[in-house]
């Protein structure tokens, strides 16, 4: 196939699932990473490892006009481990400031060298008060305040950022994840979803040249995820097969 793809986060909790699922489909991944003794990973799981830092414009921008990936995938979050309480405070801020600066240097950097489609991470639990269970028309929660404000003004900026850029452009409104690098074992929250069915959803979108947002989330009443299933073929219950062993 050889199709480019630039996988920002690619060392996170999804980018990790999701760069064996590109390799195995037979994109040319390259997967940014702020750290080069991570770099290592990236070449052992079959991607090319880019050392950037989102904030950096220049340097991106220099990145990926060399790379010229035919889409952008926006994996990047800026949240510690388990979530920690302790630290969360701080983490939002600098977490908003990834959905909005990050993804504006992102979006920008993709257009520039000729991106046609772009793929970003989003969140399922920043709806306004409403009827449950939520689908994608319904409005964010704009209206709110404090930390939940800060959280929601970044995950409006990414979307609006995203969705009325001129190329095609999707949005996935992850659930609470679990599993693999994320510090959760078991689901947890009101729309869990496992780590791997994230992953995967980003593959189906790419695949499908997906537009618009989805939901992505195990079945629950808080929000509708008939229109990821619908519309991509998705499901919750996708687990990437260990090696060597079968499905």
């Amino acid at each position: 196939m050889n199709t480019k793809v630039f996988l920002a986060g690619a060392t996170g909790a999804v980018g990790s699932a999701l760069v064996p699922l590109l390799v195995d489909a037979g994109y040319a991944v390259y997967g940014s990473t702020r750290s080069p003794e991570r770099a290592a990973r990236l070449e052992r799981a079959g991607a090319v490892p880019v050392v950037v830092d989102v904030f950096d414009a220049r340097a991106l921008g220099e990145a990926l006009m060399r790379i010229e990936p035919a889409c952008m995938i926006h994996q990047l979050t800026d949240l510690p481990p388990a979530l920690d309480p302790s630290k969360m405070a701080g983490a939002l801020a600098g977490n908003a400031r990834i959905r909005d600066e990050g993804t504006r240097n992102l979006l920008a950097a993709a257009l520039a060298a000729g991106s046609t489609q772009f793929i970003a991470q989003s969140i399922a639990w920043a709806y306004r008060e409403g009827t449950q269970p939520h689908d994608e028309t319904q409005p964010l929660d704009t209206h709110s305040e404090g930390s939940r404000l800060v959280t929601v003004r970044g995950v409006e900026s990414l979307e609006t950022q995203v969705l009325e850029a001129p190329l095609a452009g999707a949005v996935l409104r992850y659930g609470q994840l679990y599993g693999p690098g994320t510090g959760f074992v078991q689901a947890h929250g009101a729309s869990p979803l496992h780590v791997d069915a994230a992953a995967f959803a980003a593959l189906l979108a790419l695949q499908g040249g997906a537009r618009g947002a989805f939901n992505i989330a195990e079945d629950n009443s808080v929000v509708s995820t008939e229109k990821a299933k619908r519309e991509l073929g998705w499901s919750a219950n996708w687990r990437r097969p260990l090696a060597g062993v079968e499905r």
